[in-house]
């Protein structure tokens, strides 16, 4: 699937099942450049969260890496989206959204009725236009090892 930006650069999106090791080098930089690793992420690690997730969507610039997004899933019910990001130098660009789009048409198409996130703070007015909102009574939890 392709999506063709003002500047007529087209950004191309694709599932992956498993990245070869210059698309997972690219990936752990992403992962980096989110600030979701305090520590150097481990290719292996990561490897297995691509192959094990429901999806895993990438948007390519080229042979670069843009832009990443996944969903984890019961397979049956219910489907979290996890790790949107989008390169700094391509955001405000529509790919963010698209990768949302994206995701969300190919968990419906799998006949999952449930599709949650966990916002980071700020962001719920992006994933606002997708449909989602507020889950009211409802807080984000994270087990720490004692």
């Amino acid at each position: 699937m392709e999506f063709h930006r003002e500047t007529d650069l087209v950004i191309r999106y694709s599932f992956i099942e498993k990245a070869e090791e210059e698309l997972l080098k690219q990936i752990l930089d992403l992962y980096r450049l989110a600030g979701w690793w305090p520590e150097e992420p481990d290719p292996p690690l990561v490897a297995r969260m691509i192959s094990g997730s429901h999806c895993f969507l990438t948007a390519m610039d080229g042979k670069r890496l843009v832009g990443m997004a996944r969903a984890i899933s019961d397979r049956a019910n219910d489907a979290y989206l996890q790790d949107l990001t989008v390169h700094p130098d391509y955001r405000r660009q529509g790919i963010g959204t698209r990768l949302v789009k994206t995701l969300l048409a190919r968990l419906q198409a799998d006949g999952l009725p449930w599709i949650g996130l966990i916002a980071e703070r700020n962001s719920s007015s992006f994933y606002a236009p997708s449909g989602f909102e507020p889950m009211p009574d409802s807080t984000p939890m994270l087990f720490r090892k004692p």
